[in-house]
């Protein structure tokens, strides 16, 4: 096991020893045994070294591990079978699963998606990147799972057959983890490599990276969009959203998430949710924290709270929902291209911060104030 004190560690070591596993652990920050786990549970030196790999048959992994970096490259270098933790729970588990990945917008597919299963009366589980660790979920805890997969989850994901699975987008993020571009849109696209022609991939038509994969799939494809209705597909005509023959009107016009209400809704049809289900929480559900909240009015200008936008892609497409908007960007840069950034005609001025605020400030082509800080 493979692990940095992160949740779902205990819970995938302690799978592995009630299935008659020989468990040694590796915790890069903590040198004792994580609570509740037996003293048969050997655990390694937190200063890593390959002969910790002596002996061991396979290596069960968090997403703390990099691709690219020690241990986990020793570990692919040694050729010893790599499993992620939700890909190890999903091993003993049979409860049909609806995957969820995207480079944004994941956490509120999955919720909703979840919240519309749940409507219709059936026990959905949200789990994965958020929720439950997988390896936590025992047979008989839900009726069908819902995963929000990263994609460190599905780079070692061993076998996934999806009820339906959806990727929302995919552009540049966590190439400091993969490495690569190519290798992050390749671990994005395991989503539906084990699908079945009885599988739903319900998939942006305007995204080129997802559109190869839809047609590749041997899925059954499902065009989904947030400004239009597609053909033989699903999305928006003016203020309701169209699914199947069925229209809903949302609570919320912005068209980001518009289309995850769109792709939500395909989803929990293929699950079995009925049109009411999705009515109703397609009528109530608002984006969660983080994600373009409106904070405060003040002389007319909108102060927007969204954090959750993490990479370029996201900062984008929050822009283009003001006609002028002064941007504060900073945080810490995951190997992106930040050139997006600092080209958006509706930013009137920039104010970048943080470990990249100078590379941010770099390629601003308008006015920027460089902040020391967010005070």
């Amino acid at each position: 096991m493979l692990g940095s004190s992160l949740r779902g560690l205990a819970d995938a070591a302690g799978l592995a020893r009630v299935n008659g596993h020989e468990v040694v652990l590796y915790d890069a920050e903590h040198p004792g045994a994580p609570d509740g786990l037996d003293d048969s549970i050997t655990v390694l030196d937190p200063a890593w070294s390959p002969s910790h790999l002596d002996g061991v048959d396979r290596v069960v992994t968090s997403p703390w591990f990099a691709e690219t970096q020690p241990p986990l490259a020793d570990v692919l270098r040694a050729e010893v079978p790599v499993v992620t933790e939700a890909g190890f729970g999903l091993e003993h588990l049979d409860i049909p699963v609806i995957a969820v990945t995207g480079t944004n917008g994941k956490t509120t597919v999955t919720e909703v998606t979840t919240e519309m299963i749940r409507a219709a009366g059936i026990d959905a589980l949200a789990a994965g990147n958020i929720g439950r660790p997988v390896s936590s979920i025992r047979p008989g805890d839900a009726d069908i799972l819902v995963l929000e997969l990263s994609s460190y989850q599905l780079r070692f994901m061993p076998r996934l057959v999806p009820v339906a699975a959806t990727i929302l987008n995919i552009a540049p993020d966590h190439l400091d983890w993969h490495g690569s571009y190519t290798a992050y849109a390749e671990a994005k696209a395991r989503i539906v490599r084990d699908a079945t022609p009885a599988s739903v991939f319900a998939y942006d038509p305007d995204d080129p990276l997802v559109s190869r994969v839809a047609a590749m799939t041997v899925a059954s494809v499902v065009a989904c969009s947030g400004t239009m209705v597609p053909a033989r597909g699903n999305g928006v005509d003016g203020d309701d959203i169209v699914v199947g023959q069925h229209r809903f009107t949302p609570a919320v016009a912005d068209a980001s998430f518009r289309f995850d209400l769109v792709v939500a809704a395909t989803l929990a049809t293929a699950a079995g949710a009925s049109p009411a289900a999705i009515e109703s929480v397609i009528r109530s559900v608002r984006p969660g924290p983080h994600r373009r909240e409106l904070v405060a009015v003040i002389d007319g200008v909108e102060f927007v709270d969204d954090s959750k936008a993490t990479n370029p892609h996201a900062t984008v497409a929050a822009v283009g929902q003001y006609a002028r908007v002064v941007l504060l960007a900073g945080g810490r840069n995951k190997g992106l291209d930040l050139a997006p950034i600092g080209h958006l005609e509706r930013v009137r001025h920039l104010v970048a911060f943080g470990e990249s605020g100078s590379d941010i400030a770099a390629v601003a082509a308008g006015p920027v104030t460089l902040a020391p800080d967010l005070a």
